[in-house]
């Protein structure tokens, strides 16, 4: 079964042996997913725990506060995310001062050795750690040598000729390019959030919809798109529409996420939900009447239905019905 831990207090006294890996991992895509596979088989081989150690809140916060990206995943996603791959256990380092003076050597010994029991340390190519990211992939296999665990380095993962990167991402999810930045994460982009009371006007005069306040900071770009809800505390998903941005028809003035469910839900309304942009079906316009507004919205759901309905046809697996 799956462990997170909070705290390297959390975590039991004996862990390990483990094969692990260390990083942010915001968004999880498929480079992070090709290191992930690589810490499972690993540690499959001998019996041992595959580990994710990263890191909240991001390091940039401490470090260069000026600097914070906005960040595709929550906590909870990541965790998430990590137990799909197949890892055992994963420890969410809180990033403080003290670690981020660690010298190099010191967050290997201390945490990884000592705490960690790691037995193989596998990372990307542009692995940093320790004080002033001193520390390199070079400088870690010195000190697998020296503390008696084997380094791995996996190669970084291209999507049609493009690297796969986090900043990447972020670029591609906020231009709305939201098919691109599924093929970088080997799935749709996700926004992760409550859902609240909403202004009332949907029901009355268009159509019902959920109104999420998004935990996920990276939005995609203003427009309506085709997209699967899923209620986070359930095994509950719908194929929807979902609109991002200002409700111009309304005269809104707050970004706001709306999502249309294509197929009604029983029982009491999901609490939290994980809207997943499949496509762009347009942009976001003003309609001269709330009539013409609700014709649009159906003939969006209408363009979703055949998009699903082609996407079943290739992996059925993905999509609901």
């Amino acid at each position: 079964m799956f462990a997170a831990y909070h705290s390297l207090d959390q975590v039991p006294a004996g862990f390990g042996p483990s094969a692990l890996t260390v990083g942010n991992f915001d968004g999880v895509h498929a480079g992070h997913a090709q290191i992930l596979r690589e810490v499972v088989e690993r540690a499959r081989a001998d019996r041992w725990l595959a580990l994710a150690v990263t890191f909240h809140p991001h390091p940039t916060l401490v470090v260069a506060p000026d600097r914070v990206p906005r960040l595709l995943t929550t906590p909870a996603a990541r965790l998430a995310l990590f137990e799909r791959a197949g890892i055992d256990a994963a420890l969410v380092l809180p990033f403080t001062p003290d670690v981020a003076r660690l010298e190099p050597e010191q967050f290997v010994r201390d945490i990884l050795v000592e705490r960690l029991a790691a037995r193989a340390v596998i990372v990307g190519p542009n692995f940093r750690f320790g004080r002033a990211h001193a520390g390199d992939v070079a400088a870690l296999e010195v000190f697998g040598r020296r503390h008696g665990f084997e380094v791995r380095v996996v190669e970084p993962v291209r999507r049609r000729g493009e690297l796969v990167s986090s900043s990447a991402l972020r670029s591609l999810i906020q231009d709305g390019k939201l098919s691109l930045a599924a093929r970088m994460l080997g799935r749709p982009f996700a926004v992760d959030g409550r859902v609240v009371r909403g202004h009332g006007v949907g029901s009355k005069q268009t159509v019902p919809t959920l109104n999420l306040a998004p935990e996920t900071e990276v939005l995609p770009a203003r427009g309506v798109y085709a997209t699967c809800t899923s209620d986070l505390d359930s095994a509950r998903r719908w194929p929807s529409v979902t609109n991002v941005g200002f409700r111009p028809t309304f005269d809104g003035r707050d970004l706001s996420i709306e999502t249309f469910l294509l197929r009604p839900f029983e029982g009491e309304p999901p609490a939290r939900i994980s809207v997943a942009f499949w496509r762009r079906l347009r942009d976001e316009i003003k309609f001269p009447s709330p009539e013409e507004l609700r014709a649009q919205i159906l003939r969006d759901a209408a363009a979703a239905e055949k998009f699903f309905h082609r996407l079943r046809a290739v992996s059925p697996k993905e999509v609901i019905s």
